[in-house]
C-alpha cells in the first residue's frame, strides 16, 4: 500500500456494475494532510493498464505485476511530495491510477526513469489539467455507505 504523505487516511469503496453483476474495487485517499495545497498539484495523470479475465478482475500474475508498478512509482514520483496517488480503480478488465502531481513532464520524466530495468508494462498514460481535483471530489462526493 502506498504511504504518501500527503494522505492521512486510505479508504476503500465497492461499486456492483449494474450490466455484469461485477465489482470495482477502489482504493482512494479519503484524508489528505491538512497542511497539502491541492492546487500544488494541478496535473492529473491517469495510468491505465487494461487486462483480460472472466471475473474481470486481474489473474494473479497481471495483479502482481500491477503491484510491481505502483512499487516502483511510489518512491520516483511521491517521495518529495511531487506527486500524489489519489485513486485506484480495479475491475471490468482495467486497473487506473490516477495521480495528481506538480507537472506532466517531470512525472513522465520520473516514470521513465523508476522503469528503466523494468519489464515492459501494457499501460496508457492520460494526462489532464484539474487544478481543482475535480475528479477526485466526484469520486468521494459519490461514496455512499459503510467506508473501509
Amino acid at each position: 500500500m502506498v504511504s504518501s504523505l500527503n494522505v492521512l487516511v486510505w479508504a476503500t469503496a465497492i461499486s456492483t456494475q449494474a450490466g455484469t453483476g461485477r465489482k470495482v474495487f477502489y482504493r482512494y485517499a479519503k484524508d489528505l494532510n491538512p497542511s497539502f495545497e491541492r492546487r500544488s498539484q494541478p496535473k492529473r495523470i491517469i495510468i491505465v493498464w487494461k487486462y483480460q479475465s472472466d471475473s474481470g478482475q486481474p489473474l494473479s500474475r497481471d495483479h502482481k505485476s500491477m503491484n510491481a508498478l505502483e512499487d516502483v512509482l511510489e518512491p520516483a514520483v511521491e517521495h518529495d511530495q511531487f506527486a500524489t496517488l489519489a485513486l485506484v480503480s480495479t475491475g471490468e478488465n482495467l486497473r487506473e491510477w490516477t495521480y495528481y502531481a506538480e507537472s506532466e513532464d517531470e512525472f513522465m520524466a520520473r516514470l521513465n526513469l523508476a522503469l528503466v530495468g523494468m519489464p515492459t508494462f501494457p499501460i496508457e498514460i492520460h494526462l489532464a489539467i484539474d487544478p481543482e481535483w475535480r475528479m477526485y471530489e466526484e469520486f468521494t462526493g459519490g461514496v455512499k455507505g459503510k467506508v473501509h
